[in-house]
């Protein structure tokens, strides 16, 4: 889960990962401990860190100040990239696909905590070669940095570029978005079957139709019928 570590910027921390590594020395082994932690404000700016430290939460709070000042400002159309864009670092490559808006981040646990701490929500990403969790997130912020936007490369070009495809793609997919209204809230559907039965209504004791499976004329000729009976038999003893 993410943390949060400062309220006024809102910036967010996540634990990538934790390693452990061993020394053997003339008293036994000595541990120590590595941890990799992302850090954004899911507005464009994220950095990452990795410290080391005898003990986990020393190791993570290094890793958490490393990251702070290591925040970089990543250049986005909407919620996803203006452009394709492949990073590398050693042996890991990383591809990351714009995507349409309602598409969300189709990515694995590290790519995915790097683009959501950025700001990413609609992306698609492939992972080549090694996939260790500090390889891969260098390379992504390796992709991160070759980002241009359209005004930079018309600059660049000193020539005018239209509408690119992926801000149609944005455009059309924002169509089928659903529109937030204010105001006041459609109220839920309340559940009223079995609040219109009335208690006793069906053979309860107390009810209208007076005792368990008899209603109220069966039960007056069955009270009237009991005196006749029991005179008719006491005439009979005698």
């Amino acid at each position: 889960m993410p943390e949060i570590l400062d309220e006024a910027t809102n910036l967010e921390s996540h634990t990538v990962g934790i390693y452990r590594t061993s020394a053997t020395v003339k008293g036994g082994r000595r541990f120590s401990f590595g941890a990799l932690v992302v850090v954004g404000d899911r507005r464009g700016r994220v950095g990452y860190g990795y410290a080391k430290s005898p003990e986990v939460p020393l190791a993570i709070e290094k890793a958490q100040k490393q990251a702070r000042r290591s925040l970089t400002t990543i250049k986005m159309a909407g919620s996803t990239f203006p452009h394709e864009v492949e990073g590398r670092y050693c042996s890991s490559k990383v591809r990351l696909i714009p995507a349409s808006p309602g598409t969300g981040v189709v990515a694995g646990g590290t790519v995915r905590a790097v683009l959501e701490m950025a700001g990413i929500t609609d992306c698609l990403s492939k992972c080549y070669g090694s996939t260790g969790k500090l390889n891969t997130v260098k390379a992504i912020f390796n992709g991160l940095e070759q980002i241009r936007t359209r005004e930079e490369i018309a600059d660049l070009r000193g020539v005018e570029i239209a509408t690119t495809d992926i801000e149609q793609r944005i455009e059309r997919g924002r169509r089928f978005m659903p529109v937030r209204t204010e105001g006041e809230k459609m109220k839920a559907p309340v559940n009223t079957i079995g609040q219109d039965r009335q208690r006793g209504g069906r053979g309860g004791r107390g009810g209208p139709r007076g005792g368990r499976g008899r209603g109220p004329a069966e039960s007056s000729s069955t009270d009237a019928s009991i005196p006749a009976e029991s005179s008719d038999s006491s005439s009979n003893e005698s």
